[in-house]
């Protein structure tokens, strides 16, 4: 028992150190990855803001040309001159966005009116709703902005230039596609990627997401329709926001992304690095970290979790078992000790090594045993005196009974010899029959004395306990209804499948029917006699209860005393009789019992039998019966 414990708290210690220190490392490494995360997000993100502003410088340096040209401030001067003749400028817009190299090109009047239109020229004469002021737009930083082209959209980088001096001047607006090659202009680790989704509407749409990594929106083993809540949740709270797309069941494949809100062009004209929180939000850039690594290293924390966990155990068992060896090792040889001291053993001692508590204990126990051996034969001598005393003085009163009878029968012949010896003849036949009378008391109590000091030694044999009790109540059943006296009920509790254990049947038989006697004469107005047998691990018990009298405290205690009786016609030797017989047999019986409430006794057999020596003399018999 002391081992298994010790080998459940060693485990236990060991599995609960190894998975906090495991744990630990986890949210170390998790916090780790997180912020390396978050930096490398911060990185890329500069970098983006970077690349978006030298590619608005461009767009800038490309336009201010086109708006200094002669074609473009001929058209303003015209224009200014005439309005009607902006159909002849349809195609400008087109040749130099060409020679410039921009995607994107108009010119709008001062109203917002479309003059002309590189990317859709059936725009001309619509206005350009996209301002509420040009002017505010005017010599500002690039900026983003949703183009309409054709029956599609696409999300620019734009910029916005003057043409002219006049009162009623012209606005260049240029610029180029946010698209897959503005992203490959980004220096991406091996483990990131960047996206753009377009914002078209409230609702995401597969088509809006561009992945430069691909060579289509996006591929079969990345669906888009995988962002579609992350992009929802910034469409619906318009703030940056962090998610985890799971791309299969393998969570190696696992990536984490960073939506982060574009913003275009308020019309109110008031922005900050090319893009104003209180614009329309065009599109989301979403920065991925592959959890590769990070999966990876927490497989392996917790691979080596485990190892260590399992190397603990075992180290724990052993450790344990070396423990236990040197703790309870002693402890089990004390209870061991222990055990034989109960069953009689009185000289067992335990060997003591060295200094500690237990070595201490086992001193202590060995001179308890040492004492208790003293003791034993100081009792056992005590004993004997006490019970030679107690069968010399029984004896002394037995024998003075016919003594005295006996002085004064041979007296009275003496006196009558003398006196009158016409009646000597007369006197002498009676005072011979009450001489005789007297003798042969004499030697009945000399019998019963020997009889009880010379008990015959069991000779052991299998007896099967309930057909022996069967066999005492139907020799008693004439007795328990017998005419002229209360009759006794008896009843019989036999346990069922007893084996058979090693007993003398003629002892066995002799003590029961005793305390069958004995239950007999306690229950003077009838009642109840009940004969029990049952097993309890290595005994078979045998009980014999009344419904009589009972007994009191004082005479439970002095019942199997030789000579001790409470019956008016008793000897006193029946009980101790029982007692020596059990006694033999390797077992023993007590009594209980309660004045008024009857009387049990308890009779318990092993069942491998190693008999006692029967003592030849009247000490040992004294003795047994004490």
């Amino acid at each position: 028992m002391i081992r298994r414990k010790l080998l459940a708290v060693f485990a236990l210690t060991i599995c609960i150190s190894v998975a906090t220190v495991a744990g630990l490392v986890l949210a170390l490494t998790r916090g780790a990855f997180e912020k390396n995360e978050d930096a490398r997000t911060a990185a890329l993100l500069a970098q983006f803001q970077r690349e978006f502003n030298r590619q608005g410088d461009e767009i800038v340096r490309r336009l201010q040309p086109i708006a200094a040209s002669e074609q473009a401030t001929r058209m303003a001067t015209a224009l200014d001159r005439s309005p009607s003749d902006a159909a002849g400028y349809f195609d400008l817009a087109r040749s130099l966005a060409e020679n410039y190299q921009l995607d994107f090109l108009e010119f709008v009047d001062g109203r917002g009116i479309i003059i002309s239109s590189a990317q859709s020229p059936a725009k001309f004469g619509y206005p350009e709703n996209a301002f509420d002021n040009l002017a505010t737009a005017d010599q500002q930083q690039a900026f983003l902005k949703r183009e309409e082209i054709q029956d599609s959209t696409a999300l620019g980088l734009f910029a916005v230039r003057s043409v002219g001096s006049a009162d009623r001047k012209v606005y260049a607006i240029g610029g180029r596609r946010l698209d897959r090659n503005f992203l490959s202009a980004l220096d991406l680790p091996a483990d990131m990627r960047a996206l753009i989704y377009q914002n078209r509407g409230d609702q995401f749409m597969a088509d809006s997401l561009l992945d430069p990594s691909a060579g289509k929106a996006t591929d079969a083993a990345h669906p888009p329709e995988k962002f579609a809540p992350l992009i929802d949740a910034v469409l619906r709270y318009k703030q940056e926001m962090t998610g985890v797309i799971q791309w299969s069941s393998n969570r190696a494949e696992d990536e984490i992304f960073h939506a982060i809100p574009l913003h275009g062009f308020a019309k109110s004209g008031q922005e900050t690095d090319g893009q104003n929180k209180d614009g329309p939000l065009l599109g989301i850039l979403l920065i991925g970290h592959s959890r590769q690594s990070y999966v990876e290293l927490k497989s392996r924390i917790g691979a080596s979790a485990l190892l260590v966990g399992g190397g603990g155990i075992v180290l724990a068992i052993l450790f344990s078992s070396w423990v236990a060896a040197r703790v309870t090792r002693p402890v089990e040889q004390l209870a061991r000790a222990a055990q034989e001291v109960a069953e009689g053993k009185w000289d067992t001692r335990v060997e003591a090594r060295g200094n500690d508590e237990l070595s201490q204990l086992a001193e202590s126990f060995n001179r308890m045993t040492t004492e208790l051996l003293e003791q034993k034969e100081r009792l056992v001598q005590a004993e004997r005196v006490a019970a030679w005393r107690e069968l010399a003085r029984r004896l002394a009163h037995e024998l003075k009974n016919p003594l005295f009878p006996l002085q004064l029968t041979v007296e009275n012949l003496m006196r009558a010899r003398t006196q009158s010896p016409q009646q000597f003849d007369e006197m002498f036949h009676e005072s011979s029959r009450t001489l005789l009378a007297e003798i042969a008391n004499l030697k009945a109590i000399i019998g019963r004395f020997s009889e009880f000091s010379k008990m015959p030694h069991p000779r052991l044999q299998p007896v099967k306990l309930n057909d022996l009790l069967g066999g005492v109540a139907k020799l008693y059943q004439a007795q328990f209804e017998a005419r002229g006296r209360p009759p006794i009920a008896c009843k019989l509790e036999l346990a069922e499948h007893l084996d058979p254990i090693m007993a003398d049947p003629e002892l066995l038989h002799r003590a029961i029917s005793n305390l069958v006697l004995n239950a007999m004469d306690a229950m003077l107005n009838g009642g109840t006699v009940t004969l029990r047998s049952r097993s309890d691990y290595s005994k078979a018990i045998i009980e014999v209860t009344d419904t009589g009298s009972g007994l009191t405290r004082a005479e439970c205690e002095r019942i199997f005393t030789p000579y001790y009786t409470s019956k008016q016609h008793g000897t006193g030797l029946g009980l101790p009789i029982v007692q020596s017989v059990v006694s033999d047999h390797g077992g023993r019986i007590t009594v209980q019992s309660q004045p008024g409430q009857g009387t049990t006794f308890v009779i318990e057999l092993p069942r491998n039998i190693e008999p006692q020596s029967q003592s030849a003399t009247v000490v040992g018999g004294a003795q047994n019966g004490s």
